[in-house]
């Protein structure tokens, strides 16, 4: 916590003035007022060059967002077909859209849908009377600036945009289990007396370890019970003075490598494959481990659950036998052609985004979005494929822009 903050701190200053629009001013030199952009009757940008005016809007109520604009001399409408009218507006990476006006109704109509974000540098041009009229000014939103630096040192992150395959998952509860083709039962090969017991309940012993001293009935020679495996004393059953006769004296289990019996349901019991890779994470804690499905018992328990039994090689120790564990198991794949990782996902007003990074400057991209799975998310529009976007803290992004103020104003 102690560190955000200096790093919070850090992306406010970087990005200071980063997502302000300018004020629009025409080829004349003429400059609406600094603090807002003046608007018009139809709560568009008002761009003035002397008694010729144009007021700029985009209008998105029932329609797709588009561009209409009302030119007017003194105050006064003027004939639309006396106006010629473009506006090129140019996005983040100097991609150029050029929309062409025409007469519709009260209003000049723009040619096309202005996609989203509406945040890019504009260019307005009109022509009147054989006279030329142009403005330029910035429109940004969902935009800031954050220096290489200080993004690396806030543990921002990117990655490109593209292909992917989706895994689906399907969640089952249940509990570790000690694997027993890693455990060994332990006897006397020749019975007779137990001279000495070398290890004790819960000792951790190395194959070929000694674990008692037996006297042999038949030759009254003295061997060695040894380990067959490396692992826990899990059960002894010997004690010096004792005849060992041919019960099983220690149980040897290997501790490292588990299994995970899951409880599998019969709707799903088709979809759970032997082989499948399984992700197992403790009830009651983060940790988390690998592990392969090894077979599906084929036999129902009282509620009708069969047991998928997932092996698991190795482990730091965390997953002890008797641990409760969920398991996500993977039940299908499929290739999509453009996705992103949920963990750059974020909300901005009505829309899920990501930040598209360019150089050092990110930028919103309105995504829509297929179902996600794992840690993946199909992307069906808004973002273009080979894009680098912000795939972890980029909440540090969004803090950064709402600080900043930048709206969704035209």
């Amino acid at each position: 916590m102690n560190k955000l903050l200096p790093l919070c701190l850090l992306l406010s200053l970087a990005a200071c003035g980063g997502s302000e629009s300018p004020a629009p001013k025409a080829a004349g030199g003429h400059e609406a007022p600094a603090a807002e952009p003046v608007k018009g009757p139809h709560r568009g940008v008002m761009l003035m060059d002397g008694p010729f005016a144009i007021e700029l809007a985009v209008f998105e109520t029932n329609v797709p967002p588009e561009y209409r604009a009302w030119p007017t001399l003194d105050g006064k409408p003027l004939p639309l077909n006396e106006v010629t009218l473009t506006v090129e507006v140019t996005r983040l990476g100097n991609k150029v859209n050029t929309f062409q006006f025409r007469p519709e109704g009260d209003f000049l109509r723009g040619d096309g849908v202005l996609i989203e974000p509406h945040s890019f540098a504009l260019k307005v041009t009109a022509i009147h009377a054989g006279k030329t009229h142009s403005w330029a000014y910035d429109s940004f939103e969902g935009r800031t600036t954050i220096a290489a630096k200080i993004a690396e040192e806030a543990g921002i992150k990117t990655e490109l945009a593209g292909p992917a395959v989706l895994t689906e998952t399907l969640t089952l509860y249940g509990q570790i289990a000690a694997n027993p083709e890693r455990q060994r039962e332990v006897s006397a090969r020749f019975p007779g007396l137990i001279r000495t017991v070398a290890k004790k309940l819960g000792d951790t012993v190395k194959a070929g370890e000694s674990l008692a001293a037996i006297e042999s009935n038949d030759s009254l020679q003295t061997y060695s019970l040894k380990a067959p495996l490396a692992g826990v004393v899990t059960q002894r059953d010997a004690n010096p003075g004792e005849d060992s006769g041919t019960r099983v004296l220690f149980t040897v289990t290997d501790t490292s490598a588990v299994i995970a019996e899951l409880s599998v349901f019969p709707k799903d019991r088709a979809r759970v494959q032997p082989g499948a890779a399984v992700t197992l994470r403790l009830a009651d804690g983060d940790a988390t481990v690998i592990g392969k499905v090894a077979r599906v018992d084929v036999k129902a328990s009282s509620n009708q659950s069969v047991q998928a039994r997932v092996v698991i090689e190795q482990h730091d120790g965390s997953f002890l036998p008797g641990s409760f564990v969920t398991g996500e198991v993977a039940v299908a794949e499929r290739q999509v052609p453009l996705a992103v990782k949920t963990t750059g996902l974020q909300a901005f007003r009505d829309f899920t985004v990501v930040y598209a990074q360019v150089g050092e400057t990110y930028e919103v991209r309105m995504l829509e979005l297929g179902t996600p799975q794992g840690d993946m998310v199909e992307v069906l529009g808004g973002l273009e494929p080979g894009t680098r976007y912000v795939s972890e803290n980029s909440y540090l992004i969004k803090a950064d822009i709402e600080k900043s103020g930048a709206s969704h104003d035209h």
